[in-house]
């Protein structure tokens, strides 16, 4: 299965020069995405926790426990 940029690449080397200028035109004014002030080591918990809530359904996420502590962390 192709991956969208491999797609994307693909597409792209297919478009005539005129296309290609107004193509990098558009990307050039595209807004950058704001990083997250979240840590990334947090997101990855956060992540763990779902996955492994979504694998044991019986269990209990904790998240309301720990949600003093995360926003001492992010403040």
């Amino acid at each position: 299965m192709e991956t969208s940029i491999e797609i994307l690449k693909r597409k792209i080397e297919s478009f005539t020069p005129d296309l290609i200028e107004a193509f990098t035109m558009i990307v050039e004014n595209l807004e950058t995405v704001p990083q997250s002030v979240i840590p990334q080591f947090h997101l990855d918990e956060v992540l763990y926790r779902l996955e492994f809530h979504t694998e044991n359904p019986k269990t209990k996420l904790d998240f309301f426990e720990n949600m003093t502590e995360l926003e001492k962390i992010c403040a």
